[in-house]
């Protein structure tokens, strides 16, 4: 059957996408269009350009190490990393590729942080519309492109939809990285009650000064860590409210506890995730 395929952002948890792909391909399925935002861009990239299975051999071989050193750190700059000897093994396997000229429609996601506002790459340089949608804030390197402040798609739309609701395809299937079941994620506030009476109860037992009535956070908790974690869940219900009106009829959930966003020495356990997930979704509506 053709398929419309919508990969979402959540960093390392992307592996799963590969995942994904494996188990339409070996099912005989066509993908007739690729929507991605973040790392649902780069690994739909790379299978419209056919490379992913060589970019699966290259992810397969990374050590913890390895992944440490790709990251580039820095201080003071616009990201906490620059990831380019990543970017550079990206820049070789799209090898100038043009979206226009995919045999697959494809489509990713970018923010503007001048305007606020979504930006969909459907043609130009693949490696800038890519490169664009995985700026995570705060963590890798935004660009500007066109006098536009680009960063993670994930921002502003975490599993696009929208690009291939007019795709030739017999169904569509979408994989969040949110952590979170966007249909299941609670719309409900959780109200603390206990804060007040708590501090009083302590300002009235104590004669000196009273403590906090709150813990610090763990001291090996870092601002990437920060920053990711808040994304995802700004994702999570961004996802909820986006698919109340285009959902798609297979979702694929990836959880949150699979890996953190960091995590690409991952890649084999996160590969066989996506597989097993997919398997499962795609068999509930055989």
């Amino acid at each position: 059957m053709k398929v419309a395929l919508v990969l979402g952002s959540g960093g390392a948890r992307g592996y799963a996408h590969i995942g994904a792909i494996q188990v339409l391909r070996e099912r005989g399925h066509q993908i007739t269009a690729i929507s991605g935002s973040s790392i649902g861009a780069l690994i739909g990239g790379l299978e419209a350009t056919s490379k992913l299975d060589e970019y699966t051999e290259w992810v397969l071989g990374l050590s913890q190490k390895d992944v440490l050193l790709m990251m580039d750190p820095q201080i003071g700059a616009a990201g906490a990393v620059r990831m380019e000897r990543v970017f550079t093994k990206m820049r070789e396997l799209y090898a100038g590729a043009l979206i226009e000229e995919l045999p697959i429609p494809y489509t990713a996601i970018a923010t503007d942080l001048v305007s606020g506002r979504e930006v969909w790459f459907q043609s130009g340089p693949l490696e800038t519309a890519v490169r664009a949608s995985i700026s995570i804030p705060g963590v890798i390197t935004p660009i500007v492109e066109s006098g536009r402040l680009l960063v993670d798609g994930g921002v502003v739309n975490p599993v696009p939809m929208e690009p291939v609701m007019a795709a030739d395809a017999d169904f569509t299937l979408a994989v969040s990285l949110s952590g979170f079941d966007p249909l299941e994620l609670g719309a409900s506030p959780v109200r603390s009650t206990s804060f007040f009476g708590s501090l009083l109860s302590k300002l009235r037992k104590d004669d000196g000064p009273a403590e906090p009535p709150y813990q610090e956070p763990p001291s090996d908790l870092s601002i990437a860590s920060i920053t990711s974690r808040s994304i995802e869940t700004m994702s999570a219900v961004i996802t909820r409210y986006r698919m109340a009106s285009h959902h798609p009829d297979i979702l694929v959930t990836v959880p949150h506890t699979a890996a953190k966003s960091l995590d690409f020495h991952k890649a084999a356990e996160l590969i066989a995730l996506g597989r097993d997930l997919t398997e499962a979704a795609l068999g509930a509506v055989a």
